[in-house]
């Protein structure tokens, strides 16, 4: 699967010692998309990905990730866990504008026209006035 975002913290890289004696590392970084509601993501990169990929605060990527469950003592728990990272360039990482509904690679249609707070009301503004009265009863 992938995600594209803005990285927007990383933390201190983990390391230590397996039970049977390999080394292990973690890279795990906070990153937020570009959606009209935008998300906030944490995942991780794991062993020798932790050095394949550096990613610093401000980075656009894609991330290509697996989503990965654990139980321990009767809880669980989700990783997202990043296998590839391709960097953006700053300018084509703008976000797309909120309602936005054309297609990829074509303009976004023009926002309608702010209706005049000081025009006078009509007839049919009145969904009760049905003869023109100006009467707001319904009957």
């Amino acid at each position: 699967m992938d995600i594209k975002g803005k990285i927007i913290q990383k933390m201190d890289l983990q390391s230590g010692v397996s039970k049977i004696g390999n080394q292990w590392k973690k890279q795990e970084y906070v990153m937020e998309t570009f959606d009209s509601y935008p998300k906030k993501v944490k995942f991780d990169f794991f062993g020798d990905r932790a050095d394949q990929y550096p990613l610093e605060v401000g980075d656009v990527i894609t991330l290509s990730y697996d989503i990965e469950s654990r139980e321990f003592n009767g809880r669980w728990y989700t990783d997202i866990r990043g296998y590839k990272a391709v960097k953006e360039s700053a300018d084509m990482a703008g976000a797309p504008a909120p309602y936005a509904s054309a297609p990829v690679g074509e303009p976004a249609p023009a926002p309608a026209p702010a209706p005049d707070a000081m025009a006078a009301p009509t007839p049919l503004d009145n969904p009760f006035d049905q003869n023109g009265s100006g009467d707001d009863l319904p009957f």
